[in-house]
């Protein structure tokens, strides 16, 4: 089991930043991603960025050059940089850990993240 502890959302006004962070404990097996996604009521779980044990990154176009993952092995926690934040980015973020082909697919509880215009 792993256990995803994320903390950093609130209300920001449109221009703004927030940092997301995601602390995972647990049974953590080395060779894993992680990621954060995205949810508004009514609509489908979104991607909003996902980074790989090694470092590789992708982004949803839609916050590709103003949010920024990374992740800090050591303390196995994923970090992610919002910058010039828009009211559309309101939503509860949901961080991920999964480990590919495997079962271990977690989710955090989530936090909200509003951006007031």
């Amino acid at each position: 089991q792993v256990q995803l502890a994320e903390s950093g959302g609130g209300l920001v006004q449109a221009g703004g930043s927030l940092r997301l962070s995601c602390a995972a404990s647990g049974s953590i097996s080395r060779f894993n991603n992680m990621g954060w996604y995205r949810q508004v009521p009514g609509k489908q779980r979104e991607l909003v960025a996902r980074i790989t044990y090694g470092g590789g990154t992708n982004y949803a176009d839609s916050v590709r050059g103003r949010f920024t993952i990374s992740r800090d092995n050591a303390k196995n926690t994923v970090y992610l940089e919002m910058n010039s934040l828009k009211p559309e980015d309101t939503a509860v973020y949901y961080c991920n850990f999964v480990v590919p082909g495997s079962t271990m697919n977690y989710w955090g509880q989530g936090t909200q993240v509003t951006v007031s215009s």
